[in-house]
């Protein structure tokens, strides 16, 4: 699928599902085209939407937990430049009450990895796909906020996106001569597989919003932490 020059084209690492996936129908609605990708070889949402969409989303393949695939993933889009890049890809914990000094090695590394450490390395990998006026999103959450975080809960996955946040800092401040636009994205909490049917959020109040905020960020040179009605999330 190559880049129209009048077309505007995204990249979202995680779009097999949930708001990933919801981002991806959400910018092909507005006319944009799409590169999603999946983790397995089933068959996903996805799929169908890019069956349907007349060349406009295309569908490539990595694991971000595995770093030759995020390598091989990067070689395949060589040459390519997308005006947003977004890292879409986490996992929740299994127990959401559990203090983090019960939980299990396996699991803190098991959540930290898949959400602070892999979205990293992906942002690293690609980064330079993104041109000076493109912007680099990533799926944080409030809980990442240690600032709000006035009654725990969620211990290892508060941790993973505090430690997203302040990767994605460090990234900034090691660049601070890039015009890019840089957005650590809160969606709130919405009714999704991760989020649960007790979220007060459909995907149709958040994503599109996200997207907004996503294009205000265009040609704004800095990283900035928001939730998905632009306001800006306490560190």
């Amino acid at each position: 699928m190559p880049d129209s020059p009048s077309t505007k084209t995204v990249l979202i690492i995680g779009a097999s599902r949930g708001l990933g996936y919801a981002m991806a129908e959400e910018y092909q609605k507005r006319g944009w085209s799409v590169v999603g990708t999946v983790r397995g070889d089933g068959r996903t949402p996805l799929h169908d939407l890019a069956d349907g969409s007349g060349g406009r989303v295309a569908i490539e393949h990595v694991d971000i937990n595995f770093p030759d695939q995020i390598a091989a993933l990067r070689g395949r889009l060589a040459g390519r430049t997308f005006d947003v890049l977004f890292m879409n890809s986490g996992v929740g914990t299994r127990d959401p009450g559990e203090p983090v000094g019960a939980v299990s090695t396996d699991e803190f590394t098991r959540v930290m990895v898949t959400n602070a450490l892999s979205p990293m390395r992906v942002i690293e990998a690609l980064q330079d796909l993104v041109p000076p006026k493109g912007v680099i999103g990533v799926m944080t959450s409030g809980l990442g906020s240690v600032t709000n975080n006035t009654n725990g809960m969620f211990d290892v996955y508060r941790g993973s996106k505090a430690a997203l946040n302040t990767y994605m800092r460090s990234f900034a401040a090691r660049h601070p001569d890039d015009s890019r636009g840089m957005v650590l994205m809160a969606p709130g909490w919405v009714r999704t597989d991760l989020g649960g049917p007790a979220a007060p959020l459909g995907v149709e109040d958040s994503v599109p919003n996200i997207v907004n905020v996503l294009s205000d960020a265009e040609g704004k040179a800095s990283l900035r932490y928001l939730d998905y009605m632009g306001r800006t999330v306490p560190w």
